[in-house]
């Protein structure tokens, strides 16, 4: 599966607390997201920018209108803001981009922000289609969370 910023490509990744019970029942649909502010780029990184009107639409119902779109490392997406979740997916490509963010396990820095997206791969529970979180340290940017991008929902 790849990804692009054109519409209509699908990236794959996948997400939080609501995304644990699914994993666990092995399935399916959930609730629906809060619109996302319109905010502008805060970051001196000139790699990064939110862009509005990106519709992304997760296996679980939540839908996303701004997305964060910037550089980012290969790296697994877990089924949930922590390492030893079920790898969901995988990014492969950069750039990416990442829907919102939610706090989980520190990461070696001790950063504990993760951001939602949707892999280029899908690696396991087909269902999800790649959805899930990566750490921080992923999204190149130099401020976590990224100023204007909204909260996951489920948080």
């Amino acid at each position: 599966m790849s990804r692009s910023s054109a519409p209509g490509k699908r990236r794959t990744a996948l997400a939080g607390a609501a995304l644990c019970l699914a994993l666990s029942a092995a399935a399916a649909p959930a609730a629906q997201a809060s619109p996302a502010p319109a905010a502008g780029s805060a970051d001196t990184s000139p790699t990064c920018s939110l862009r509005q009107n990106q519709p992304h639409r997760d296996t679980l119902g939540n839908a996303f209108s701004l997305d964060l779109y910037c550089d980012n490392l290969a790296s697994d997406a877990f089924g949930r803001p922590a390492f030893n979740a079920p790898v969901t997916g995988r990014l492969k490509l950069s750039p990416s981009w990442f829907v919102c963010w939610t706090l989980g396990d520190a990461a070696a820095d001790g950063n504990e922000v993760w951001y939602y997206t949707q892999g280029d791969e899908v690696v396991s529970l087909p269902g999800i289609k790649g959805w899930g979180m990566v750490p921080a340290k992923v999204v190149q940017t130099q401020k976590h969370p990224y100023p204007g991008l909204p909260r996951c929902p489920w948080v």
